[in-house]
């Protein structure tokens, strides 16, 4: 992460393209049941107060309190299938007050895709979108 964008920026979101690889939402061959229980539990497991979910459409609405100042971010986690019926995992975090976050909500989001692989014991398979060229 530059600089520039832990001072410009106060929120964090993954994206098949994204420059930081931890923060490309991954693609697994697990059931969407499966994947969506294991993202609630590494929710509650870091912490994070949810606030709303909806298992029917994969959303999980969350709060987290950061370490020092305990400003409270909002989280967003959607698992969905693609067109392969692979699950699919997108993350954001947004800080709800100040201009940057310096680096907090991406380190959030990649936190929390590294624990959900170890809870789901899978590595997730590339994305064709991250891997076309």
């Amino acid at each position: 992460m530059s600089v520039w964008t832990a001072l410009s920026q106060n929120r964090a979101a993954t994206h098949p393209e994204h420059d930081n690889p931890r923060l490309r939402g991954p693609v697994y061959a697990v059931p969407f049941a499966r994947v969506y229980q294991a993202a609630l539990q590494t929710a509650e497991a870091l912490g994070w107060t949810i606030t709303d979910q909806d298992p029917r459409a994969g959303e999980i609405f969350a709060e987290a309190h950061t370490r020092m100042w305990k400003f409270t971010d909002d989280v967003w986690v959607r698992i969905w299938l693609d067109e392969d019926a692979a699950t699919c995992v997108d993350v954001a975090s947004a800080s709800r007050v100040g201009r940057a976050d310096l680096g907090t909500n991406s380190r959030r989001i990649a936190r929390f895709l590294h624990q959900l692989d170890a809870r789901l014991r899978v590595r997730p398979h590339a994305n064709p979108e991250q891997t076309a060229s």
